[in-house]
């Protein structure tokens, strides 16, 4: 996996840091404001989600959110491939022509 790195990023990620952790290709990544941070070394890098037969980016059983996902409804923004995906119970939504898909189970350390 090639390291992006996030810069400038003071916050410390850790157990009882306050983001959510979640299990991510064979390690730990940290959901932070719509980002994916992982500790690396001295520094964080950005990932993203991939695609994949686990978490599909394509239309999907669309089904009805109960409300409009975005900035600030309340559920934790995912980098997944090349678009964000909404946290709902373990599960990645993704907004698409008027309704929801389910982009598949987020595994949360």
């Amino acid at each position: 996996m090639a390291c992006h790195t996030h810069p400038d990023h003071a916050h410390q990620h850790g157990p009882g840091c306050g983001h959510t952790a979640v299990a991510h290709d064979g390690h730990v990544d940290y959901l932070h404001d719509g980002h994916l941070h992982h500790v690396h070394g001295d520094h964080v890098d950005e990932h993203v989600i991939g695609i994949s037969a686990s978490n599909p980016d394509g239309c999907t059983s669309p089904h009805n959110c109960g409300h409009v996902h975005g900035p600030g409804c309340g559920h934790e923004a995912v980098p997944h491939g090349n678009h964000i995906d909404y946290l709902v119970d373990g599960r990645l939504h993704h907004v698409h022509a008027g309704h929801c898909d389910d982009h598949g189970a987020l595994a949360i350390a």
